[in-house]
């Protein structure tokens, strides 16, 4: 996959980084209510972790198929980061199944 290899940008710690590979592991592996819970429970330490936000609007549009739920991931990135092609991208891609 390797769309969410950031060169360390956002400052996170190693223990952050060793969490966003596991719970990119576990999405690859299917595990993903597991993936879910550590990226949410990331999300509470820091609501504006790009990474971990970014990575949820991945796990629901592409894994669960919520893409109601992925765009408003994408669309929290957005406002972080106006400049985010990325979430741009991927958010203009689940757009088109949300009403």
């Amino acid at each position: 996959m390797g769309n969410f290899a950031f060169d360390n940008t956002y400052n996170l710690t190693e223990d952050e980084l060793q969490q966003l590979d596991e719970a990119e592991d576990l999405m690859m592996k299917g595990a993903l209510g597991k993936a879910e819970s550590m990226l949410l429970s990331m999300l509470e330490n820091d609501n504006e972790c790009i990474p971990v936000l970014s990575n949820l609007g991945h796990l629901y549009g592409r894994h669960l198929s919520e893409f109601k739920t992925a765009v408003e991931y994408y669309d929290r990135v957005l406002e972080l980061e106006p400049d985010n092609a990325w979430a741009r991208d991927a958010r203009r891609r689940y757009m088109r199944y949300v009403d």
